[in-house]
């Protein structure tokens, strides 16, 4: 285990500016880079720009700019955007570094000079949106999968090609032997399905002026340019200051052992470039250890290795399951999320709500529902009602510890539990893992203060059971948000402001968790607290997002008239009532502490809801088809009490939660106030 680690984004094409996508990648290695700063790493964050290639060059033109200018001007936007989404990098690379130039060509003459390059004529189809040559077959398989015959160019071309074939074993057994190489497993296994099943080709390295101009020139040929993914993969290495010299590996002066970088720890990528990282890559840094260590050293006494875990999570995709991209023009805007939510709210959203890994749809009413349950619900709301019960009854400060209570110590052991899952979760990239581990702390803080009711010891003068029921809220408040450090760095130092923890206070608390120490005990008693509302709640979109649905609405084409039906009598009203039969409903806020499948029905969800009644009440509700477990729990409710109990499908109901929605549930009524208040 070494000191130091190395993380890398993709570096992203300047064509456009950052949609979700990119923020999804970028927030993700920005969390776990620091939660490794975090436990003591020496951290190495690169992201960066990819400036070269068709795209840009066609985006240029478009604009009526010279390419560089371009690429200046864009990348204005890259660094701001980054800047605002609190992405901590070391470096932000741009392919146009004049370093960066001196080592591909390094590169690419150490290859040439070995004989790894060659040129050769090519007749065939070409993707012009993805920069690659394309089989027949593979043409044809994309045809038939939905794809347009535009997206394909035949030309006829010589070019430079790099023997990639060579090293098609070489890599089959190096996935094997490396079983974390690629993640999760199933990208894996769709990399080995492809070595298996299909002869690997030589790539093509250039691109000639003539069609193509922007690009890094080929040394050994003035007419071509280097393609865009053999220029672009190598700043992965450029970054820890790698060059070759006289042919020999010359270490970047900065680091006194180049092997404290190399090979990087994790590549995180988009699945829809896992070939190219996964194949491209990894041969070219074969192809380049044969030629600067030499073919012969064994593997143990090499620096320039494949990259320990090469990480390929999904994408977001809209609500019709399509990737978003700026091609099909149905990016989400980062910056209304974050002007609307804040910054923090959309780095929890995009790490809570998916396992990282697969692909996730993403609506405003999803971001809102999340952002309503996790952050106002449960982060949010234990640390504002312990907080305000102090201000009314202790004098608004931490409490000491009063009398004993029996909750404590199992709490101590499930925040313990957690704080293990947080950090095993963060060192596996599971970022939802992690997340779901905080926000149980959370949860578990709302249930035990309705469990142990400081308001009932407070009437009854207990004022010793209130200051230890209070603190154990407090301490269970503050460790979720301190575990939060990496994702919401802003709401979470925000926190501690309030119960007068610094950054480095918290940081300090959280090694000491990982220890086994100070568990459920770090805040200082007596310390004043300085409330604030972290996250409001939300009942309506905020402004900018609303205007996007009223502005949809109002371009949305009008509907087809119908034809004309028979007239049918109109229904009957319903029948009146009178007030007093209305009064014989007896409706409670409730709170919704867990929740569980049923085992007899698949569309049954059995909930456990607190109403204000000491013990929560068991309701069984047919809200599967609309929502998760997640998007439920901590939701405040609505529920018919004196309902009489039933059994559905053999699990006990003892009352109804109120919905919206005829046949199917479309959203559950929802109000701002404690568990047990009378709705009327």
């Amino acid at each position: 285990m070494r000191d130091s680690y190395y993380l890398t984004t993709p570096i992203y094409y300047v064509n456009g500016r950052p949609h979700i996508g990119h923020a999804y990648t970028t927030i993700a290695g920005d969390a776990i880079c620091r939660w490794m700063r975090l436990k003591g790493k020496r951290v190495y964050f690169q992201t960066g720009t990819d400036e070269h290639g068709q795209k840009v060059w066609e985006k240029a033109r478009e604009r009526g700019m010279e390419p560089q200018e371009h690429c200046d001007d864009m990348v204005v936007h890259w660094k701001a955007a980054f800047e605002r989404l609190q992405i901590t990098n070391d470096r932000f690379f741009r392919t146009t570094d004049p370093a960066h130039a001196d080592l591909v060509t390094a590169v690419l003459t150490a290859l040439h000079d070995a004989g790894l390059i060659y040129k050769d004529a090519y007749e065939g189809w070409y993707d012009v949106s993805a920069e690659v040559f394309v089989t027949d077959k593979e043409r044809e398989e994309r045809l038939a999968a939905g794809e347009e015959e535009a997206a394909f160019t035949q030309i006829t071309e010589t070019n430079w090609w790099f023997r990639m074939s060579q090293y098609q074993e070489r890599l089959t057994t190096w996935i094997h032997e490396h079983p974390s190489f690629i993640q999760p497993e199933a990208r894996k296994n769709e990399v080995l399905g492809f070595l298996r099943t299909k002869t690997l080709g030589d790539l093509c390295i250039s691109r000639p002026k003539e069609r193509m101009p922007w690009g890094i020139e080929i040394p050994f040929d003035p007419d071509f340019v280097t393609y865009v993914w053999f220029d672009a993969l190598l700043n992965y290495l450029t970054g820890t200051g790698f060059h070759v010299e006289d042919g020999k590996l010359s270490p970047p002066a900065d680091f006194s052992d180049w092997r404290e970088l190399w090979p990087a720890d994790v590549h995180l990528i988009g699945k829809d470039i896992l070939t190219t990282h996964a194949i491209y890559w990894t041969t070219m840094l074969f192809a380049l250890s044969d030629v600067v260590e030499g073919a012969d050293t064994p593997e143990s006494e090499r620096s320039i290795l494949p990259v320990s875990t090469l990480y390929a999570h999904g994408w977001w995709t809209s609500r019709d399951g399509q990737k978003m991209s700026k091609s099909k023009g149905n990016t989400i805007d980062i910056n209304l999320l974050a002007d609307g939510y804040g910054v923090d709210a959309l780095r929890w959203f995009v790490l809570r709500e998916i396992a990282f890994g697969a692909d996730g749809g993403f609506s405003y009413e999803v971001f809102q529902t999340r952002y309503n349950s996790d952050l106002a619900n449960d982060l949010g709301n234990l640390f504002h009602r312990a907080g305000s019960m102090s201000q009314n009854w202790l004098g608004g400060v931490v409490p000491e510890w009063g009398s004993d209570h029996e909750s404590r110590a199992k709490l101590t052991a499930l925040v313990a539990e957690n704080i293990k899952t947080f950090d095993a979760s963060m060192d596996a990239l599971q970022f939802h893992e992690a997340t779901a581990a905080a926000n149980a702390i959370a949860v578990a803080g709302n249930g035990h203060v309705q469990e142990s009711e400081p308001w009932a010891l407070n009437k009854a003068g207990d004022e010793a059971g209130v200051k230890t029921s209070l603190r154990i809220a407090m301490e269970l408040s503050y460790a979720a948000f301190a575990l939060s450090l990496p994702i919401m760095p802003e709401r979470a130092a925000a926190f501690g402001v309030v119960v007068g923890k610094s950054v480095a206070d918290m940081e300090d608390d959280a090694r000491a968790w990982l220890r086994g120490e100070r568990i459920l005990d770090a805040l200082v008693p007596n310390t004043e607290l300085k409330l604030e509302v972290l996250f409001p709640r939300f009942r309506e979109f905020p402004e900018a997002i609303a205007a996007l649905f009223a502005e949809a609405e109002a371009e949305a084409p009008p509907p087809k008239p119908k034809k004309a039906k028979k007239s049918k009598a109109a229904p009957e009203p319903p029948a009146e009532i009178e007030f007093a039969d209305f009064a014989k409903l007896k409706l409670r806020v409730g709170k919704v502490l867990s929740v569980d499948d049923h085992p007899q029905a698949d569309k049954l969800f059995v909930l456990k809801v607190d109403i204000g009644e000491g013990e929560p009440r068991q309701i069984v509700a047919g809200l599967k088809s609309t929502f998760t477990a997640d998007q439920l729990l901590g939701r405040t409710v609505v529920v018919v009490a004196n309902l009489k109990p039933v059994e559905l499908r053999g699990v006990l109901s003892q009352g109804m939660v109120l919905a919206a929605g005829a046949k199917v549930a479309v959203d559950l009524l929802t109000v701002d106030a404690e568990p047990g208040e009378v709705v009327r």
